[in-house]
């Protein structure tokens, strides 16, 4: 069905959604560079401005400070999907459809429910989103329970 190509990619984005919402999955992109930056340049200054104990100062509230940064900036699977460009939902839709391609279906309400009714495709369309997810946006994933 090539002439309906970008239906059948939504119809996919919708499917991952939908699995991962029900998953309660989170992604963090990590910013533990930055986080490492903060906490350098947080204790350096506390090191110029009060000697050894401005450091020892400086390094706990930077590390606080870069510790804080990196966490809480997990995002709902279903929205970062949804927030990936063309190009990358292609790359997630190719990695789908292979695990789905024996299914018949004519919309995302379709593909959902014959999905939903498989614990061996919700495993399958999981791990693949999950290796995505780690490799292609270098996230960490989490479920919320």
């Amino acid at each position: 069905r090539p002439a309906n190509m970008p239906i059948m990619v939504e119809d996919i984005m919708k499917l991952l959604c939908s699995i991962s919402e029900e998953r309660k999955m989170k992604a963090a992109v990590k910013h533990s560079g930055r986080g490492a930056l903060v906490t350098g340049a947080v204790a350096f200054v506390g090191g110029l401005v009060g000697g050894p104990p401005g450091l020892a100062v400086g390094g706990a509230v930077g590390g606080l400070l870069g510790a804080w940064m990196t966490s809480g900036q997990f995002k709902p699977i279903p929205q970062i999907i949804m927030e990936l460009p063309p190009s990358e939902q292609q790359k997630l839709f190719n990695e789908a459809a292979a695990i789905v391609r024996h299914l018949e279906w004519t919309d995302a309400v379709q593909l959902t429910a014959l999905v939903m009714g498989s614990e061996a495709l919700q495993q399958q369309l999981l791990a693949m989103l999950v290796s995505y997810i780690n490799k292609e946006l270098r996230a960490e994933v989490r479920y919320d329970d």
